[in-house]
């Protein structure tokens, strides 16, 4: 029976294994159709990740139970084997990608924050102030006109906003704060709900604003070369690499990035995706350590952030389709798109008008208020240039700190 076993958990291994190659080549041939000059690009993954968690989760969930019986014992694989193995596939890909993006950002990344400081954090702040009015708006607006429980509408209310911010740490907050397992479980529906306008809504508007607005990118680019100017390289040539790609280093900061993400302060803590971007920026500014190279090469952080992003949707794709088909009500699913606009409409007028950054520091500034790793993906491939994760980098550890802080008080508020 444990051969048996073994048999089954090898197929649904290659099941999945095929399954995320399905997902890829689809999704990326859904973001290479281009009209008026928007596509989805890597967004195409999730779309098509959401699409196979809605009419596939359940099904292959329920195929890899099986049980065999005895008079003593009891075999089973169930669903929570597939949701485990998306689980990883989402953390490999989240740890790829914001540890590339960190090294990517290191060498101009504190020059950029000497600069700008005070415009990102001023940015941040609003963004999630906004979210979080909205939030509490929506809420009474649920309690006064369809009657719900003031605890059980802030419990939704709260999961919608953590999704509309594709904010994994605020979802984790907002569970811990409430005060029983069936709030908990609407937190949850929450977040499934918001969370595919959350990651479509930002990936849309970094597109369609330079459009709307008429920017030439080629000038825009100038601007944040201005704004962020490239420091020169401290690597001469001689130095010592620890592999021909940097794979080492680069598994190290990882290493080090996830145990510091890991620790927690009361319901905060910075996370695998800031503790690895912390950990890259700072390791991508210096370079070097004594003759040892720490900087991975260029090749090898491109390929591991597309690689990454890819997975990161994927696996937040698939489970994000089953929790949104089977817990889909409009009315939810119009509270999240107001949650993800308000702030990122007012954010970027705010950032714009009042701060006078420029085009794309101010894009890259909203992605990181909104905590939006596939925005920041789709950012670098519009504006051509890797620049733009400085201000991602710098407006997203305030953020980060701010939504968590908000969601706990919003639950607090609406007991």
């Amino acid at each position: 029976m444990v051969l048996f076993g073994g048999i089954l958990a090898i197929k649904a291994i290659v099941f999945l294994t095929f399954s995320v190659f399905l997902i890829a080549a689809t999704g990326y041939l859904l973001g290479r159709i281009t009209i008026n000059g928007v596509s989805l690009g890597t967004a195409g993954v999730f779309i098509m990740a959401l699409l196979f968690g809605a009419f596939f989760y359940t099904d292959l969930g329920e195929q890899l139970v099986v049980k065999v019986t005895s008079e003593t014992l009891e075999t089973a694989l169930s669903a929570s084997y597939v949701s485990g193995a998306l689980k990883i596939v989402e953390n490999i890909g989240l740890v790829l990608f914001v540890t590339s993006v960190g090294f990517i950002a290191g060498p101009s990344f504190f020059g950029d924050l000497k600069k700008n400081f005070k415009s990102y954090i001023v940015l941040g702040l609003i963004i999630i102030a906004v979210g979080g009015l909205s939030c509490a708006a929506c809420a009474i607006f649920d309690i006064n006109v369809f009657g719900r429980a003031k605890d059980e509408a802030g419990a939704m209310l709260v999961g919608l906003l953590s999704g509309s911010l594709t904010s994994t740490p605020a979802f984790s907050a907002a569970k811990a704060t409430v005060t029983s397992d069936e709030l908990e479980a609407i937190v949850a529906v929450g977040h499934g709900i918001a969370y595919l306008f959350g990651v479509i809504g930002v990936v849309l508007f970094v597109q369609l604003v330079p459009k709307f607005t008429k920017a030439n990118m080629e000038e825009e680019r100038e601007k944040l070369s201005e704004s962020a100017p490239q420091a020169p390289s401290k690597l001469t040539g001689k130095e010592i690499e620890l592999d021909v790609f940097g794979f080492c280093i680069f598994s190290i900061v990882a290493i080090l990035g996830i145990f510091i993400g890991s620790f927690k302060f009361g319901n905060f803590s910075l996370t695998t995706t800031g503790g690895c971007l912390i950990l890259a920026l700072i390791f991508g500014h210096f370079q070097k350590i004594g003759k040892i190279s720490v900087m991975p090469h260029e090749s090898t952080l491109k390929v591991f952030r597309e690689l990454g992003l890819m997975f990161f949707l994927m696996g937040a794709g698939v489970a994000g389709g089953a929790s949104f088909v089977k817990y889909f009500e409009w009315v939810y699913f119009i509270y999240g798109i107001i949650m993800t606009l308000f702030p990122m409409l007012i954010g970027f007028l705010f950032a714009k008008y009042v701060l006078k950054l420029n085009l794309l520091n101010n894009l890259g500034s909203i992605c990181g208020g909104m905590t939006s790793t596939p925005a920041l993906g789709t950012l670098i491939s519009t504006a051509g240039t890797e620049k733009v994760a400085g201000a991602y980098a710098s407006t997203y550890p305030i953020a980060l700190v701010a939504v968590v802080v908000v969601s706990q008080i919003l639950i607090i508020i609406f007991r």
